[in-house]
């Protein structure tokens, strides 16, 4: 790497590339050095590394734009041209919706404007142009309210470049920069309040009252920033070492700065919205909402777990800006995770940060949707921060599990699956220690109570990840927790020899298949020999049992030993299971051999039907089989196996999108190559040459006939595109239409299931009312007859001799349970794929969401859709 490479890269970081120096003014002015000499030489490659490096490292941007300052002095066509291509960039990404590029730039843009590169003026016209957009779209005669969210972003990004450029612009603009805050907050006073429900960590009921009362992101922001405004728009409390929480490196070079020439903008456009559809419904506004918050997400929902006085010397807007530093960084660093780490473990920040760095990332990990990256990185980056900050972050973390662990049964299911991953996978790295005896009084509690499934939970995940004698070991403190570590993985084979007994025919016809197996018996010989001498004698049911049992224990030694045999012989398999009943029927076998190994089960179902050996709706009949349905809140074996099945069809169809988007792509290439060719041929045919002395049109007949060749063949590539592209786009269809049909089914078991045992709407109309439903029935029980059963000699409760804590009582009974855990599987469900739910909304008001429909079920599918609940 070059060495002005090195150095803008690394400003402001204790680095060998500036030596023993670590103040920031000596590394502006090493930088600036060494850029100027290259500016002769290489202009235009430091022209696009100093733009991206400001893009990709926000966090250093005060520093950059320093640079970029003096570099003004020197060369004023260079720094113009800088402030073109940001132009560019930040227009191509208000055309394209790429928030975090539009609010990284406003925050670039503010840094210029403090070191005198850009006319303040130039940045009020900014703010101005997004104000007047976000106006316009929540405008009810005007605009397109359901696009509000776009609004709110424009809104937020104008906002949060205040804390570092608000002090310049009241000293330098005063008028203008208070018309924007008078539109702001005009733009506040007409926008509707926006609610969490359907996306909150916790199950809250959506409680209407907490909702209206609870401020959201933009309110909560227009508060900390009135609060910076009242102060000066000063961050004084936050001086160390010469840092400001927002660095101000431009206040040291600033009787230089002023002397160089500020340089103007450019005006910008933003997009306009989609406009509302002639008739409008619920439908269709609902639709085009969530197009919106698809494109302009909120960054960040917080997730407060510690208590308030973990956090309490930070200022108002210290938290925001914190904030903003780690996502920034999580976000651009995301490719370097070490790196990533060990900026977050550094940041300049004069008072601890790691309550609110484990709140930040918990947050992402847990956020809905979903993350912004896969859940694996956060756990790479926590795994990575305790190593950095072995003194501080590892209690730090312990100290959020329990946390979280107090409230699990709150915790939407989605985050409790996904933060039982994370922790099984987090204990992986760190030898599984954890002190489990002080979670051992979750075996006093009822088997469907949610910490006690949350611990069976994540020692079943933890079994995946080493072995069942390395977790028994693990929670030796808590021995009486054995009982809640899955059996150990071992197959269930209806034939084995063991089991065997003399004259047993089924034995023997399991030998059989397996000799045939070992003899390298073609798919068609197998099947032969079934017709022949298997199901004939013995039916379906038989048949099916042995060879689906017979083949899972030949493939059972390894992932790779099933994958062979599902190659090999998974044309017995589909032309044994061609329809549906029969493929119910395999499920169950599967389940059967692989019935002391959830994650074989869920392997052995996902591989037969990426095979197309199985069909997601066979599984979902499966899933929703009366046995399963009994395990849906005491377990996630049958919910783990119904995400995949619905994920691979989910990914089916945007691999099909994908190749469409490429082919598309392809068309216009190939397209463009069949016109140049046909011109030059034209062209060609067209000339006068001559040939012994005399005129004749067209060139060389050699070369028109190479000519006349290319042009063939590259007409032959189009419509062969062409064609590959119709295929496509009948498989998209044909997987929209599978897609449908599965939630359509979906929807409808889900609705059974549900309906049998729920409440009558009439007595339970909420998930409060569902929960406080069993303590209510028992309330006259316990008024006859005390629950604790106090012990005459000591006065203590059972519970307390037997070493429980105080948690030791779980008062929902098990069908109120079952119920909240199946409804929290469907609003996330309904969460997930919303998009690809959104276009059948009809069809699933007509069919299933109808009028007798649970007012409960009908909740939990709009929340996760994100529909209106109002009258619900």
């Amino acid at each position: 790497m070059s060495v002005w490479k090195g150095l803008l890269l690394r400003i402001g970081e204790a680095s060998p590339d500036y030596g023993t120096s670590s103040d920031f003014k000596e590394h502006i002015e090493t930088c600036f050095g060494v850029l100027r000499r290259e500016l002769e030489h290489s202009a235009h490659d430091v022209l696009q590394f100093l733009v991206q490096c400001a893009e990709q490292l926000p966090h250093k941007i005060p520093l950059y734009s320093t640079v970029i300052g003096l570099l003004n002095l020197e060369n004023e066509d260079f720094i113009r041209k800088v402030v073109e291509k940001t132009h560019n960039n930040f227009q191509d990404a208000l055309d394209t919706g790429n928030c975090n590029k539009i609010r990284i730039l406003m925050r670039f843009l503010t840094a210029m404007m403090c070191s005198k590169v850009l006319h303040p003026s130039s940045l009020v016209i900014v703010f101005e142009t997004l104000l007047s957009s976000a106006a316009t779209t929540v405008d009810e005669d005007k605009g397109n309210p359901s696009w509000q969210s776009r609004a709110d972003f424009y809104i937020t990004c104008i906002l949060s470049c205040l804390p570092w450029g608000g002090a310049e612009l009241i000293e330098q603009v005063p008028g203008e920069i208070e018309r924007v805050m008078v539109g702001v907050e005009a733009y506040l006073s007409i926008r509707k309040h926006v609610s969490d429900t359907g996306l909150s960590f916790f199950e809250d009921d959506d409680d209407s009252a907490k909702v209206s009362a609870d401020k959201d992101f933009l309110e909560d922001l227009w508060g900390r920033i009135q609060v910076l405004s009242s102060n000066g728009w000063k961050l004084d409390s936050v001086i160390l070492s010469s840092y400001l929480l927002v660095p101000r490196p431009h206040l040291s070079f600033e009787a230089q700065l002023v002397n160089g020439k500020s340089h103007e903008f450019g005006p910008i456009s933003c997009p306009d919205q989609p406009e509302l559809p002639s008739a409008v419904s619920n439908i269709t506004y609902g639709k085009q909402k969530h197009d919106a918050e698809s494109i302009y997400p909120q960054r960040i929902r917080r997730l407060n777990i510690f208590p308030s006085n973990k956090t309490e010397d930070m200022e108002p807007m210290d938290r925001f800006i914190v904030e903003e530093y780690l996502l920034d960084v999580l976000f651009f660093l995301n490719g370097c995770r070490k790196e990533c780490a060990s900026y977050m473990a550094g940041l300049p920040v004069p008072f601890r940060y790691e309550y609110l760095m484990a709140e930040t990332i918990f947050s992402q990990l847990l956020l809905l949707p979903q993350p912004p990256f896969r859940p694996t990185y956060y756990t790479l980056v926590i795994m990575d921060l305790c190593k950095a900050l072995p003194g501080a972050f590892p209690g730090v973390v312990a100290g959020a599990v329990r946390a979280l662990f107090e409230k699990i049964a709150d915790l939407d299911m989605e985050c409790r699956t996904r933060l039982i991953l994370w922790f099984s996978h987090h204990l992986s790295n760190f030898q599984f220690i954890w002190p489990w005896e002080e979670w051992s009084y979750v075996l006093d509690l009822s088997k469907w109570a949610p910490q006690r499934v949350f611990v069976q939970e994540v020692l079943e995940r933890e079994v995946r990840l080493s072995y069942w004698e390395k977790v028994k070991q693990s929670i030796e403190s808590a021995p009486g927790l054995e009982q809640l570590l899955p059996p150990k993985g071992t197959p269930n084979f209806k034939f084995s020899v063991e089991e065997s007994m003399e004259g047993n025919e089924q034995h023997a016809l399991s030998a059989e298949l397996r000799n045939l197996v070992k003899g390298r018996a073609s798919a068609r010989e197998v099947i032969l020999w079934i017709e022949e001498s298997l199901f004939p004698v013995h039916g379906m049911e038989v048949t099916l049992s042995v060879v689906a049992q017979t083949l899972l224990d030949i493939g059972s030694k390894s992932f790779t030993h099933l994958i062979t045999v599902l190659e090999r012989y998974g044309q017995v398999i589909a032309k044994l299971c061609a329809d549906q009943d029969k493929q119910v029927m395999l499920i169950t076998e599967i389940d059967s051999y692989w019935k002391n190994n959830a994650q074989m089960t869920a392997l052995a179902i996902d591989r037969m039907m990426g095979y197309r050996l199985l069909s997601n709706l066979a599984i979902v009949r499966w899933v929703f089989s009366p046995e399963n349905v009994e395990q849906f809140h005491l377990s996630d074996r049958s919910w783990e196996i119904l995400r995949n099945a619905v994920g691979k069809t989910y990914n089916r169809v945007c691999d099909l999108r994908k190749e469409i988007l490429s082919m598309k792509k392809n068309i216009v290439s190939a397209e463009e190559a069949a016109a140049t060719a046909k011109a030059e041929l034209v062209a060609a045919e067209s000339k006068l040459s001559l040939v012994d002395g005399e005129p004749v049109l067209g060139e060389n007949p050699m070369r028109l006939k190479r000519l006349k060749s290319y042009a063939e063949k590259a007409k032959e590539e189009e419509v062969s595109v062409r064609e590959s592209l119709e295929a496509k786009e009948a498989l998209l269809a044909r997987a929209l239409d599978e897609f449908e049909a599965l939630f359509i089914s979906l929807y409808k078991n889900f609705l059974n299931v549900l309906m049998e045992r729920l409440p009558e709407a009439s007595k339970v109309a909420t998930l409060q009312g569902l929960k406080s439903s069993h303590a209510d029935s028992m309330s006259v029980d316990l008024e006859e007859s005390s629950a604790m059963e106090v012990d005459n000699e000591n006065g203590k409760s059972k519970s307390q001799l037997n070493g429980a804590g105080t948690s030791n009582t779980y008062n929902v009974g098990e069908n109120e349970q079952w119920c909240l855990s199946t409804l929290g599987y469907l609003k996330a469900f309904s969460r997930q794929y919303a998009s690809e739910i959104w276009p059948h909304m009809e069809k699933l008001d007509a069919e299933v969401i109808t009028e007798n429909v649970h007012p409960l079920i009908q909740k939990a599918i709009y929340c996760g859709l994100r529909r209106s609940t109002d009258g619900l």
